[in-house]
């Protein structure tokens, strides 16, 4: 049986991510407190509760010990905003403080912060005066950055200024399944629009308080290929959808042009506004095209074959984070894999999903490919948004109601790479037999 060992430079980021609504429970203050309340937004009527009780359990600090005894040396988490600034008029400095004593206790773990200021939610306040559709919108999220960089400056030097900022758009104001579940692609444009303005102003703000921050946001690359490689048809439809998704926002930063689903918008002052490209991916997505205008002329779905996740949300195709990786190199930063996982309560499809990509990571090193770090979604289950707790994506397993951590075997398997800084066919054979072939062939 082959042997061999892929190890990684000196120095290379190993963590988890997280994001405050999903994680720290009793969120009632923001935009999807709002829609949990409202009936059929979230499958079976599930609301985050406690999520991870991390807020008044205070079980961050447990959390935190796992990842660090388990040999990350890293962790992305977010700033819920409405917790910050509960009124437009007002700040909550007992909720700075303790986001402080959060990000205090990561660095005594040895656990670099790395910090997103927008992971979905908005302050009620905000979203309801109009949200990212408001023309001043940038400029009361400015206010904000402003306040939380100030406050946590001496722990955090390595900032996301918005999470899938292409999800946020797509999914709250085209397929309407996000607040505030619009589907109006005027509106949509527009939300785009300020939440480049809001990225460029963030990244000088928070350079102008601590130069030497590295700033970057969180981008969901989504692999698209045509169904049919033949068809200019199904050519096109898949190139539309990779516009939309993958370039419309990271392009912006490139040229100061939004463009996307037709319309265009200048935001020069974006150009240069990332120190590092933020890639999270899951999976890949073939793309058909249909006589359909509603589903706007395609349909998507996974390549034949592949391993698909209990709930059918995601497929196992390494080969698209790979792709992923060699396009976000065209923007000449170093690339974070921000996120990177998938759903599986019974942990049967994660150990060969992990391997695999970190594999992929490994390859990309490999051909020159300047990637820091890798962090997996996600450290604990928590609350997926309006897939509420029909999904596991954590390493740690978590029963809601009596808060109790379940050690999967993933655990003890990313920790196995962690330590070692490495990937190799012992830990394949041992926790994820399957993908041996795959990795090792003879």
């Amino acid at each position: 049986m082959p042997q061999a060992t892929f190890t990684f430079p000196k120095g290379f980021l190993w963590g988890t991510a997280t994001a405050s609504h999903q994680v720290e429970g009793g969120n009632n203050n923001n935009n999807w407190a709002i829609w949990e309340d409202t009936p059929g937004k979230i499958i079976g009527g599930h609301r985050s509760g406690r999520a991870c009780d991390w807020w008044c359990g205070k079980r961050w600090k447990e959390d935190f010990d796992r990842a660090a005894e388990t040999g990350q040396n890293t962790h992305r988490l977010s700033i819920e905003w409405s917790r910050v600034q509960p009124a437009a008029d007002r700040w909550d400095e007992d909720a700075i403080n303790y986001y402080r004593e959060i990000v205090r206790g990561m660095t005594e773990r040895k656990l670099m912060p790395m910090v997103t200021l927008h992971h979905f939610t908005d302050p009620i306040w905000f979203y309801e005066q109009g949200g990212w559709e408001m023309e001043d919108a940038p400029g009361l999220y400015a206010r904000y950055v402003e306040k939380v960089v100030e406050a946590l400056k001496e722990y955090v030097s390595v900032w996301v200024t918005i999470n899938e900022p292409n999800v946020y758009t797509l999914n709250g104001y085209v397929e309407g399944a996000f607040p505030p579940g619009k589907k109006d692609v005027g509106a949509a444009f527009g939300v785009y629009c300020n939440l480049v303005r809001a990225h460029a102003q963030a990244y000088r703000i928070i350079h102008k308080i601590q130069p030497q921050a590295r700033v970057g946001f969180a981008h969901h690359y989504r692999s698209v290929l045509p169904a049919r490689s033949w068809s200019p048809f199904d050519r096109l439809a898949a190139k539309l959808v990779f516009e939309s998704i993958n370039v419309a926002f990271p392009g912006a930063l490139l040229d100061g042009r939004v463009r996307l689903l037709g319309k265009q918008c200048r935001v020069p002052e974006a150009i240069g506004t990332q120190d590092f490209f933020g890639l999270n991916y899951y999976t890949r997505t073939l793309v058909a095209f249909v006589l359909d205008a509603k589903q706007f002329f395609q349909r998507s779905f996974f390549p034949p074959g592949v391993e698909v996740s209990p709930t059918g949300f995601l497929a196992n195709v390494p080969e698209g984070f790979y792709e992923a990786m060699r396009w976000a190199t065209r923007f000449n930063v170093p690339i974070l894999i921000t996120e990177n996982g998938v759903e599986d309560n019974d942990d049967r499809l994660r150990p060969s999903y992990l391997v695999e990509h970190v594999h992929q990571v490994w390859r990309a090193l490999n051909n020159n490919f300047q990637i820091k770090g890798y962090y997996h979604w996600s450290l604990v289950d928590n609350f997926e948004w309006e897939r509420g707790w029909t999904q596991r994506f954590g390493l740690w397993g978590l029963n809601p109601e009596s808060q109790s951590r379940l050690r999967r075997p993933s655990v003890d398997l990313y920790a196995a790479i962690c330590r070692e800084n490495a990937l190799s066919s012992a830990m394949v054979e041992k926790f994820a037999p399957r993908s041996f072939a795959r990795l090792f062939p003879v």
